[in-house]
């Protein structure tokens, strides 16, 4: 997929261009009004740009010095709003079959039974929009764009409306769509959990620009990104594995590689993944271990660079994964920080914050 779009629209210009993959899902991440809906709705064929091009699987939907426009209804392209949508005075089945009827048999990449049995929404056929909760709707909505047989299903914010309970119930449903259906998928949010529980691949929006597009470990070092991780609360994502959770004393044992961390105790069964976020100015170096400390975490790796972004000095440091630490560049003078020095990254436990929970184990122990 290959698109590069221009829009203005009163105060406000977009122009984002990139190419993505045309398999698995993308993130879109970026904070209110940076331009991820109307980018979406460009791609559907919703909102007409001033100018660019769009091409997906080779295939030319939009070239506005060619002249050349695919309507919506044309581009096999599927679209999940945070408000469902369904048709209120249909029922479930219904609703489902709204596209599903109108699409060709030998066009068909999905069987309604096979949504039906994925989403787990059997139950729910003879029933109106009315009658179902938030998480149900949502489920029907994604069953009924699946339906369409779309060869790309663009995520507008499906879960902005949803609370975390029922995000949770959502979102294991959404990465089954993923590994089991194959459909190309591109998910906005400015909910980093939400993206990272579903793909790493992220491109960062800001002001109707792409900053970046890659693998989110990688961008995050881009100095563009890092100001607005900062200011979205988001520097550091770790995919951590459960190892044992200690009930009495309130808190959770996860490992980092080969490392392990101490974390506020976190609802979820051994061995799960869980991502958490560490704010680089909650981090502390060291040239040695601490004995006689009460910091609980002290990570051991080395420095793989030093960067100056604006007034801050950030130094990252392999830990197993790359973990950017906020310094004084007084601290960099006392400590003689260097390419190559081993040091410890400190943090207190109450300062990693659980984000997103990944594949979950029947096995589920509580030490005491």
């Amino acid at each position: 997929m290959k698109f590069h779009f221009y829009h203005h629209r009163q105060s406000f210009n977009l122009d984002m261009q990139a190419e993505i993959p045309d398999h698995g899902v993308m993130g879109i991440y970026g904070p209110s009004g940076a331009g991820k809906s109307t980018l979406l709705a460009m791609m559907a064929g919703l909102v007409t740009p001033d100018a660019g091009q769009f091409t997906l699987e080779g295939a030319c939907l939009f070239d506005r010095v060619k002249g050349i426009n695919i309507p919506a209804h044309q581009r096999h392209i599927g679209m999940m709003f945070q408000d469902n949508r369904l048709f209120p005075q249909l029922t479930v089945q219904d609703n489902l079959n709204y596209g599903f009827k109108l699409l060709a048999k030998e066009k068909r990449r999905l069987g309604f039974n096979q949504v039906v049995e994925l989403l787990e929404i059997g139950q729910l056929l003879k029933q109106k929009p009315l009658q179902l909760s938030g998480g149900e709707k949502q489920r029907v909505a994604l069953g009924r764009a699946l339906l369409a047989s779309p060869r790309l299903l663009l995520l507008d914010e499906p879960l902005a409306s949803l609370d975390v309970r029922l995000k949770r119930q959502i979102l294991p449903f959404l990465r089954r769509i993923k590994d089991e259906t194959q459909t190309p998928m591109v998910y906005v949010s400015h909910a980093i959990d939400e993206i990272l529980y579903l793909t790493p691949k992220i491109a960062m929006l800001e002001a109707g620009k792409i900053l970046a597009v890659g693998d989110f470990n990688q961008v995050i070092h881009d100095e563009r990104v890092l100001a607005l991780a900062q200011s979205l609360g988001v520097e550091n994502v770790l995919h951590t594995r459960i190892l044992a959770h200690h009930a009495t004393l309130g808190y959770t044992i996860a490992t980092v590689g080969k490392q392990r961390i101490v974390m506020p105790t976190i609802d979820a069964p051994l061995g799960s993944m869980v991502s958490v976020s560490i704010a680089a100015a909650n981090i502390a170096l060291s040239t040695h271990l601490i004995e006689g400390i009460s910091i609980q975490n002290q990570l051991a790796g080395t420095v793989s660079s030093i960067q100056v972004v604006g007034s801050r000095t950030l130094v990252s440091v392999d830990v197993g994964v790359d973990l950017m630490v906020e310094v004084t560049n007084k601290a960099l003078v006392d400590l003689k920080i260097a390419l190559g020095m081993q040091v410890y990254c400190l943090t207190k436990a109450q300062s990693i914050q659980p984000i997103s929970m990944h594949e979950k184990s029947s096995e589920q122990k509580t030490l005491p």
